[in-house]
């Protein structure tokens, strides 16, 4: 006994002798993370990396023994489903010293936990490791780490259910306002005005209108999350919508599709069926007028998906996160009240058409929208330039154009141009005339914009401001080049930040630049294509108190997830699938969604400088005061 308590005060005594002459950095780090992996339970990880020659102690708790390795989880609303367990190798041999046989481990070290969660919404999780880290010569001090993450909570209520559902209804109404979906309401208007036929057949059309868009949004929609399910989730990714919202080919063909609308609107031709095809019509009890709304509805939900697509994003991760009736439930909710005021406006021009024809005013309806098409119609062009990186729209061009278009519309409303098919303006109108006040206004708010003035209004549909070669310093402050490691960088070209403010564009340059400096990191995921990023960048990153956080306390990272620039070979990356992604957005997509759970934009989280998260996410919200929060720890 007195030689085991001799040996117990010997080891005790080098612990912390050792220490005091080289004071060594600790060769121990952490990262901790969630993971879904069934309903409302998730496996908690911690991975040790532990420098050469270094090791730690097992988990076991030893009597008069070494410091073993403690691992904690607790919070308010989770309890353990299982005990914490290292699934890394343990070596095990006896102790002469201890006369214990004792588990050692080295780098890399993983402990994982399952926890679950006991109540609606999100769980914060504090997870806490204890350890003491040995060498062949020396024991270092005990050290700890301590972090929270945040989980999602229990769904399957049905107040939760009802709360998402109401959600999603007020979304669907507000995706009408979106820069994406709005030009939609002229075409759409458009269209159903030229059909002809009875009141009940114009009702008809305009509730098959509305059911089509319902049904093109919630049944691809089941169909994913069906295959989700049977395929075990690994096969549903986000690429096919971040083609489709970003990728050239398909915003060229929408841009080509608004400006073929326009010069119809001013009667440079008319769109009309094939002769053909009017004629099976005819013989088919109305097929091709119904062929002709179902196409519609498809241009809508395709155009729209730029705006619309972070929320479909958030229903497909709900579905690879182990949900199944919510999610379709919440997009029925949503394509719903997406689609209601579109089917309005489609039953609208059945009962127009029943007002007198006089003066040629249902062709000035056509010219008006045919102005509006081009204003709004350039931003699928703006989506393709920004995310290919071809500068031929850069916010000075793009409001050039805004502000000549704008200004022949006033000109036009004012009875100075005609088109073919216009009647003799003989006076104007006190309606006509608010409208051509309301336009000049417009144009004249437009004007400082060519010198920088933000124009925070319209910040969802212009380019960001960083695009513009002339800025003066009297209306906002210039962008400053992302700063890029030269060894680290994904492109060797880099990004710009709104603001002046800097950062880099990949998460590794982004920790280390933290731990160098004792700041956190500020992850941006965000997008070339995002209009809710510009908006929060012009509403919310602008305000002063904000911008003085992000200088002082951050690191900034953004990570563009649908930057098409190409990757040289060796910066790759194949997933377990066996994919090779080779742009910047999609290695960035795929580590996004990997990494913090998300692939929708904008999403924002905190890190610690070694990389753990220690806040987020937290999306699109103008709430300056709860951004000021969110950034304050």
């Amino acid at each position: 006994m007195f030689k085991t308590r001799t040996a117990i005060l010997i080891s005790a005594l080098l612990a912390f002798i050792a220490p005091v002459k080289a004071q060594p950095q600790d060769p121990v780090t952490w990262e901790v993370s969630a993971k879904k992996v069934k309903k409302n339970v998730y496996e908690i990880k911690a991975e040790a990396s532990i420098q050469s020659g270094w090791h730690i102690y097992d988990l076991q708790e030893y009597e008069l023994g070494p410091n073993p390795t403690v691992f904690s989880v607790t919070g308010d609303a989770i309890e353990a489903v299982s005990p914490a367990e290292i699934t890394s190798r343990v070596d095990k041999e006896y102790d002469d010293i201890f006369r214990l046989e004792i588990g050692t481990c080295e780098s890399p070290v993983v402990i994982v936990q399952r926890i679950q969660t006991l109540k609606e919404g999100p769980c914060n999780v504090n997870v806490a490791i204890e350890w003491q880290a040995c060498n062949k010569g020396n024991c270092l001090p005990p050290a700890d780490f301590e972090t929270t993450l945040q989980v999602k909570g229990a769904s399957a209520s049905g107040g939760s259910l009802w709360s998402l559902i109401l959600e999603a209804i007020l979304w669907g109404f507000l995706m009408l306002l979106t820069p994406c979906v709005f030009p939609m309401v002229p075409m759409t208007v458009s269209f159903f005005l030229k059909r002809s036929g009875s009141a009940a057949k114009g009702r008809f059309n305009a509730a098959m209108y509305g059911l089509f868009i319902v049904l093109l949004y919630t049944v691809p929609i089941c169909v994913i999350i069906g295959l989700t399910w049977a395929l075990g989730g690994e096969t549903v990714t986000a690429d096919i919508f971040n083609w489709l919202a970003t990728h050239w080919l398909p915003n060229i063909i929408f841009f080509v599709i608004f400006m073929v609308f326009a010069a119809s609107f001013f009667g440079a031709f008319e769109i009309t069926l094939p002769s053909s095809w009017t004629t099976k019509a005819d013989s088919k009890s109305g097929q091709g007028g119904l062929l002709g709304v179902f196409f519609l509805a498809l241009t809508l939900v395709l155009v729209s998906f730029s705006c619309t697509g972070p929320i479909v994003g958030t229903v497909l991760i709900k579905s690879t996160q182990g949900e199944f009736w919510a999610p379709m439930v919440t997009m029925l909710a949503f394509s719903i009240a997406f689609a209601l005021p579109f089917a309005l406006l489609a039953l609208f021009p059945s009962i127009l058409t029943k007002l007198p024809k006089s003066g040629g005013w249902l062709n000035s309806v056509k010219v008006v929208l045919g102005f509006v098409e081009i204003a709004l119609g350039l931003k699928f062009l703006s989506v393709a330039d920004q995310t290919y990186h071809w500068h031929i729209l850069d916010r000075e061009v793009y409001l050039a154009i805004w502000i000549v278009v704008f200004t022949l519309l006033g000109l036009y409303l004012l009875g100075k141009i005609r088109f073919k098919h216009d009647s003799p303006l003989e006076y104007i109108s006190v309606g006509r005339l608010a409208l051509v006040i309301a336009d000049f206004a417009f144009v004249v708010y437009l004007i400082p914009g060519m010198w920088g003035a933000p124009l925070k209004a319209l910040s969802g549909y212009l380019p960001p401001i960083q695009t513009q070669d002339f800025v003066l310093g009297g209306y906002a402050p210039t962008s400053t080049p992302v700063i890029l490691s030269e060894a680290k960088n994904l492109t060797g070209s880099g990004v710009s930040l709104p603001h002046g403010l800097t950062g880099y564009d990949n998460l590794e340059d982004g920790i280390a630049a933290a731990a160098a400096e004792g700041k956190k990191v500020f992850v941006d995921i965000t997008g070339h294509g995002c209009v809710n990023c510009r908006e929060m960048e012009a509403r919310v990153w602008s305000d002063p108190r904000v911008l003085e956080r992000l200088r002082r306390d951050f690191v900034i990272v953004s990570l563009y997830v649908d930057d098409k620039t190409p990757l040289p070979e060796d910066k790759w990356v194949t997933t377990p699938e066996g994919k090779v992604l080779k742009d910047v957005g999609r290695v960035n997509s795929r580590m996004v969604l990997e990494r913090f759970g998300v692939n929708a934009q904008p999403n924002y989280f905190i890190l610690d400088s070694e990389g753990n998260t220690i806040r987020g996410p937290r999306g699109y919200n103008l709430s300056t005061d709860g951004f000021v929060e969110f950034l304050d720890l």
